[in-house]
Parts: C-alpha cells; sequence; structure tokens
C-alpha cells in the first residue's frame, strides 16, 4: 500500500485533477444553493408585493364604500355581539354594506400592528351585489375571516411554505360554500406559521402576527392570525383548523373562545393539511369569536343541508339547540396537571376557580385522572405522525428558507434516523422524556407496525372512553395553555401540546374559553416551577410564561365525540359563571 501511495504523489497532474474537481463540485454545489436561495427569495418578495396590492386593493374598497355613502357608524357596529349584529342585519336597520365597510377598516388597522392578514378577498364585494336577490341566510351579511389554509377560489394556501405560491384555488372550499349560502361575507385571509406546526404564528413569506395584548408575545399558532385579528376587533368570526391545538391554543393566548368540532363533524375538503395521509391524529375545524353565543351560532349555520350535501360523508345531523340551551346539572371531571407536562400556577388556578365556581352554581365535579398521557403522547402521536420518518414535511420544505424562529422544529426532523436512535441511547439515561420523543420521531419500520400502531390507537381510545363512562362523566375540565410565550420561542416548546394533542388522537370535540388574567400571585409561585424534569424545555417555558401579569387565561372543555353540543353548552356554563364573578 505504502509504494501505491508513493507512486500517487509522485503524478501531480493526477493529484492536481482530483482536488479541482472536489473543488470544482463544491462550488458548484454552493453556487446552485446560491441561486436556489435567490429564487426563494425572489418568490417571497413577489408573494409580499401581491398581499401589499391586495391590501390596497381593500383600502380602495373601503374608500368607495364611504364615498357612496354605504358606510355607518363604524365605532358602534364594531361594538355589536355577533348576536346583536345578526338582528340588526335581518331587520334592515344594518346593510351588509355598513358591517363590511366597518370590518376592513378595523381589519387594516389592526394588520398594521399585528401583521395578522395575508390576503383580501374581494369576491365580498361581489356578494354585496348579490344580495338583493338572494334569501337572507343565518350569517346574511356577516364579514368572516378565513385562515390561510382553507381554499377560496383564486387565492392560494399557502402554508407559509413557497412550495405551495402560485397555485390558487379552482374552487372554494366547502365549509367557504356554505358560508356564502348561509349569507356570510368572507373578506381576508389570515397567517399561519410554517407547515401549521408550530405554536409560533411565523412564516418566511409573511412574517410574524403578534398577540393584541402584547406584541412582545405571539398570538399563538397555527391560527394565529385569526385569533389576534379578532382578539383586536378586526372580525366577529373566523374560521380555523386544529390538529394539535392550532384553534385552542391561538385562542387561548389572545383571550378569545375556540372550538374544535369532532373530525368529520364539519366538512374537511379544500383544507390543506400539514402532514396529509397521517390517520394518528384526527384533524379538527371550527369557529374562533369573542364568546360562546358565537361558535354556538356559526356551527348551527354550518351544519346545514347545503353542507350535507356539498359533503355527503358528514354525517347529516343539525345542530341540537334543545342540547345547546339546556340548563340541568353536569356531571363534571376534571384536572389540574396530566401528569406529562407540568402547567403553569395561572393554568391551574383557572381550572380550580372555574371548578369552585361551578359547584357554587351547582354542578357535580369529579377528580379525573388522564390516562397514560406519555404514551398516548409518543407511543401513538408523536411516532404516529412522524410515521414515514417526516419524509412528507421535509419534501414539503425542501428548497424553502426555513423561519428563524422555527429551525429547532425542522432540524430535529433533518437528524438522520440512525443517528437519532444513538441519541436515544445516548440521552435515556439523564433525559428520557427527549430520549423518548427522538425514539418515537423515528416512525414505524414497516406497514405491519402501522397497522399495529393504529390498532394500538384505536384500543387507547376505547380505554380512555371506558374510564370516562365509568365516572358517569357528562364533560371534562382541564387547562388551556397559557399564558402567550414571548415572540420567537413557542417553535421550541412544541412538547407543550400534551394538553391538546390528546383530544385530536381521541377525536374528542374540544374548546377554550377565557377565564381571566394572570396575577402577581401566579407570578410569585412561578419562581419555585420545576417541572417534571427540570430539563431545557421546562426552563424554557418557566421563562417564557414569566413576567405576562395582566395576560389573558383560560380553561378547556370537552365531551365525549359528536357531542358538540354539550361541549359547547359547558363552554357557555363556563363563560357565565366566570362574568358572573367578575361582575360581583
Amino acid at each position: 500500500m505504502a509504494w501505491m501511495r508513493d507512486e500517487f504523489f509522485q503524478m501531480p497532474w493526477l493529484y492536481e485533477a482530483i482536488v479541482g474537481s472536489v473543488c470544482t463540485a463544491a462550488a458548484l454545489l454552493l453556487t446552485l444553493r446560491w441561486l436556489e436561495r435567490r429564487r426563494c427569495l425572489a418568490d417571497f418578495r413577489k408573494a409580499r408585493s401581491c398581499r401589499e396590492t391586495a391590501l390596497g386593493e381593500m383600502e380602495r374598497a373601503v374608500s368607495q364604500l364611504e364615498e357612496s355613502k354605504r358606510s355607518g357608524d363604524s365605532e358602534s357596529i364594531l361594538s355589536l355581539s355577533l348576536h346583536e349584529l345578526h338582528e340588526k342585519l335581518q331587520s334592515g336597520f344594518l346593510t351588509p354594506d355598513s358591517v363590511l365597510h366597518a370590518y376592513m377598516n378595523k381589519a387594516l388597522e389592526v394588520n398594521k400592528e399585528l401583521n395578522c392578514l395575508t390576503d383580501f378577498l374581494p369576491d365580498c364585494q361581489n356578494q354585496l351585489q348579490s344580495f338583493k336577490e338572494e334569501k337572507k341566510g343565518l350569517l346574511y351579511g356577516i364579514p368572516i375571516s378565513i385562515k390561510d389554509n382553507i381554499d377560496c377560489k383564486g387565492h392560494d394556501s399557502t402554508c407559509g411554505l413557497r412550495t405551495f405560491l402560485n397555485q390558487p384555488a379552482t374552487k372554494d372550499s366547502v365549509i367557504v360554500q356554505v358560508l356564502k349560502k348561509q349569507g356570510a361575507i368572507p373578506f381576508v385571509k389570515t397567517n399561519v406559521p410554517q407547515s401549521l406546526l408550530s405554536y409560533e404564528c411565523s412564516n418566511p413569506i409573511f412574517g410574524q402576527t403578534v398577540n393584541p395584548h402584547n406584541t412582545k408575545r405571539t398570538s399563538g399558532g397555527s391560527s394565529g392570525g385569526e385569533a389576534s385579528l379578532i382578539a383586536a376587533g378586526g372580525s366577529i368570526l373566523g374560521i380555523g383548523s386544529d390538529i394539535g391545538g392550532s384553534i385552542r391554543v391561538p385562542a387561548s393566548f389572545c383571550g378569545i373562545c375556540g372550538f374544535k368540532a369532532t373530525g368529520k363533524r364539519l366538512s374537511t375538503i379544500g383544507f390543506r393539511a400539514s402532514v396529509p395521509g397521517q390517520k394518528a391524529i384526527t384533524a379538527g375545524i371550527g369557529p374562533l369569536a369573542r364568546d360562546v353565543d358565537s361558535l354556538a351560532f356559526c356551527m348551527k349555520a354550518l351544519l346545514c343541508e347545503d353542507l350535507f350535501r356539498l359533503d355527503p360523508t358528514v354525517p347529516p345531523i343539525p345542530f341540537n339547540d334543545e342540547v345547546y340551551s339546556s340548563s340541568k346539572p353536569l356531571r363534571i371531571g376534571y384536572y389540574e396537571s396530566d401528569g406529562y407536562w407540568l402547567p403553569s400556577a395561572s393554568m391551574k388556578r383557572a381550572v380550580m376557580e372555574t371548578k369552585q365556581l361551578l359547584e357554587q352554581a351547582g354542578h357535580k365535579l369529579i377528580p379525573f385522572a388522564p390516562l397514560k398521557i406519555s404514551y398516548a403522547m409518543n407511543e401513538l402521536g408523536l411516532k404516529g405522525i412522524s410515521a414515514d420518518q417526516a419524509n412528507t414535511i421535509l419534501e414539503r420544505i425542501k428548497g424553502d428558507i426555513i423561519d428563524p424562529r422555527l429551525k429547532d422544529l425542522f432540524y430535529v426532523h433533518r437528524i438522520p434516523v440512525i443517528l437519532k436512535k444513538i441519541l436515544y441511547f445516548l440521552m435515556k439515561p439523564f433525559n428520557p422524556r427527549m430520549a423518548d420523543i427522538l425514539r418515537c420521531l423515528c416512525g414505524v419500520g414497516s406497514i405491519s407496525d402501522l397497522w399495529k400502531q393504529h390498532t394500538a390507537r384505536e384500543a387507547y381510545c376505547e380505554e380512555y372512553i371506558s374510564l370516562w363512562k365509568s365516572q358517569n362523566l357528562d364533560v371534562l375540565l382541564c387547562p388551556a395553555l397559557g399564558p402567550a410565550f414571548l415572540a420567537g420561542i413557542a417553535g421550541k416548546l412544541t412538547v407543550t401540546a400534551s394538553y391538546k394533542l390528546i383530544f385530536n388522537l381521541l377525536n374528542f370535540p374540544a374548546g377554550v374559553v377565557p377565564v381571566g388574567k394572570v396575577i402577581e400571585k401566579d407570578e410569585d409561585e412561578l419562581k419555585d416551577y420545576v417541572g417534571y424534569y427540570n430539563d431545557f424545555w421546562e426552563k424554557t417555558f418557566k421563562k417564557n410564561v414569566s413576567d405576562a401579569i395582566g395576560l389573558p387565561i383560560a380553561v378547556q372543555c370537552v365531551a365525549l365525540p359528536w357531542q358538540d353540543e354539550l361541549c359547547l353548552r359547558f363552554m357557555k356554563e363556563v363563560e357565565r359563571v366566570t362574568q358572573k364573578n367578575r361582575a360581583i
């Protein structure tokens, strides 16, 4: 071998040729990457320019309504609840023109501070013209905001990803079609995190959406643009999607109400999913609004014959007013912690104070121990959604610029499977939770293993429901994640999803209701927070929910599958008792 090496170095022309080829290949690779990045940035600039053009068109629409004297008293219109607005529109006291003008103008105003809009839907102007011939629906004249990933004809559903730019939808999603048939006026689309898989509402195309209560904090994700816009008064009702808290977390962070319906209670045709094809976690959709009655009213409008005709896979179950309006005392299970992630002091206080108020109102509260949350999160949830070793999501971000606030999330997916397994064995003795997550992110090994995983999920759901029924519960009260994280940090804290993701895994309807604000006592108790493992995640969590006095806190309300009206009825009761307590 030595003589071969000597011979090689005695042929400098060959050595130089090899080195030159390697250097040329490296230079070519760097050049190609540089050119791809340039093309990517050019695509983003074009998308942002299109947004500015659309918002400029929206400003002109506002001016035209003013000039034609079709605008009204915007301040008084914006102060109305959805029910009050509905009555005034139905009676003719207000016109759709004046209401749309008020909300378009307000949405433009709050967008300048919060960056929550991604597009204007000019078809709303055509709807105003058509109202003269059409029969009034339940949502007649109500302006509605739509999350970015929901198809609206002629507009992109980007999911914050370059790969979906310049792919305008050929038709409205079923939900948008039903909204229009009910007289609603979809008028804007709202911002989301890159890929939808984060509680940080930020992407490299449209930037970061911030919280209206404190712009140094995030609005939450992935329906963060919706929650921010509604909380700031720029929309009265919005439609979002939820695969692991994507409606409930932003609603909690922004201090509004949000509801995730049972999967398939509403149509998902025309919704772009974050990880299409996976069956471990059931995506739900639903409304966001300032109060629970608005959520229920929206559900009542959507659960109509038009929905059942346009999507025959949706069970034809109309909204049950009798269940929603019932005053029968409830048997309510409750818990402060799920045993997987220790909640903040304000999260625990929100649950326990609400429990006390519900007991005073005549309801029966029963302690409930959540079932094997660590197993459900890791073995069923994470392993299921990463069954393909994250190849689907990696393919979607290929050639994209990763949002700096979400790099940690995507970096983990890019680690080779063999390295993840090595890291699992190295980390298990001193950080078992992080080690287990890495192992589960390796996905499943075969189709046979995937089927076993699906079977295990079904068995877990049956066991959870059996536990629920053994205690004869109607509904469940549990923590809602909060308060809002500092902007730019939520991408590091996806592990906090256990309080939300579990109900997607189980396919239970769930919603959040704001019940108060962080107080000084919460801050004092938070100083002693160490969590269950005192690891990097828990230290980061503690830092990012600190100094939050005055920010909204909420609770989560849950019911069994297909009991959506009961869940909303429970949410309404929580809203009632907490508002009554604040009024005393």
